[in-house]
């Protein structure tokens, strides 16, 4: 199938679905309208892109019509320039919609459980930590998304040794899904005399929501310990047994959950995020099915790959997956990551394209 069959299907399936959204009937059916709405909006790029390659086809054709059955000579010559332009165009309108036209992953429209821990460093590297989680609150708040507090351990001197939290909003797993793995940080601690650079690191795994339809767990398979919470809180720390601990017997999962003073809102926010651990290994599993046939430079999605490394002193931060250097640290941490992630997204797109052809 040719690529203006590809778009004419797909237009044809955007009409049917503007039907479907104007019956009285799907209107009181707020989960198939929802559905309906979303998937409209995944096809309106393309179908507007579609819009305008025609247009150019069609001015194509009728320049060349003009160009060898009319005498005029100077309007000949300005059909052969317009030509050369709306050919330009359409080549670049064709690379376009590829990459518009590439299956969408099914996750990228849903929430995700983030998961920030300290690495190598000490206090520094906690210190790293807590400033990524800040980094990442902030892009959070500017796109609208909401954030929800898991689990958090602090180091009791501004540092985080571990910080769990769930985000949520539009197209959120599809934007941070290339944020897993570890970042690196060079910089002058505050109590380093000497001036010398240290090098730290933390690491950040980002993990799909997982709907119960598809991760189910067998009550029989869990193992779930409540103790008394520690650390900073209210009154009903380490005087009521609120904490959450749940293991998963057959992986050996571990889930600690004690943010809430309500023990059954630990044990939901606990399951949820075992239930997105547990659908991580079989996402895992699939990706290294597809990377036995095409090794993904971006999204390989170990974290233990070193995948960025932010240079304080030079104001660097630098993306080896792709080779990438931008010269505004001081703004990325504030959050303004948009940069970084549109060119992990272009450089995906480039290989799944690429594996295409």
């Amino acid at each position: 199938m040719n690529l203006a069959d590809k778009l004419e299907k797909i237009k044809i399936k955007f009409d049917s679905i503007n039907e479907q959204l104007s019956d009285p009937a799907i209107s009181g059916n707020r989960e198939k309208l929802v559905a309906l709405t979303r998937e409209r909006s995944d096809l309106a790029e393309i179908v507007e892109a579609y819009a305008r390659y025609s247009s150019v086809l069609k001015n194509i054709k009728g320049n060349k019509e003009i160009i060898e059955s009319v005498n005029d000579n100077d309007l000949v010559s300005m059909a052969e320039a317009e030509l050369e332009e709306l050919v330009a165009e359409k080549e670049k309108l064709e690379e376009e919609i590829k990459f518009l036209i590439l299956p969408k992953d099914p996750n990228d429209d849903k929430g995700i459980i983030m998961e920030i821990r300290a690495g190598t460093g000490g206090e520094e590297a906690a210190l790293f930590a807590a400033e990524l989680f800040r980094m990442y609150s902030r892009y959070a708040e500017i796109r609208n998304w909401k954030i929800e507090l898991i689990d958090i351990s602090d180091t009791g001197l501004g540092g985080i040794k571990e910080v769990i939290f769930s985000v949520n909003g539009n197209n959120v797993y599809g934007d941070l899904k290339f944020e897993s793995g570890v970042h690196r940080v060079q910089r002058v601690p505050e109590t380093e005399g000497s001036g010398r650079v240290h090098t730290s690191a933390a690491s950040v795994a980002v993990l799909p929501e997982a709907e119960d339809v598809q991760i189910e767990i067998n009550p029989n398979d869990l193992k779930i310990d409540i103790f008394r919470a520690g650390g900073a809180g209210g009154q009903n720390v380490n005087k009521v047994e609120t904490a959450v601990r749940m293991t998963h017997i057959p992986t050996g999962l571990v889930v600690q959950c004690q943010d809430e003073r309500s023990q059954l809102k630990n044990r939901q926010k606990a399951m949820k995020v075992l239930k997105a651990r547990l659908y991580d290994l079989e996402l895992k599993k699939h990706n290294e099915e597809i990377s036995a046939q095409r090794k993904s430079m971006v999204g390989s999605g170990d974290r233990s790959d070193k995948i960025r490394t932010y240079n304080f002193p030079q104001n660097r931060v630098t993306d080896h997956r792709i080779g990438l250097t931008l010269y505004n640290l001081s703004n990325i941490m504030e959050g303004r990551i948009d940069e970084l992630i549109e060119q992990l997204k272009i450089a995906d797109k480039t290989e799944k394209l690429q594996a295409t052809e």
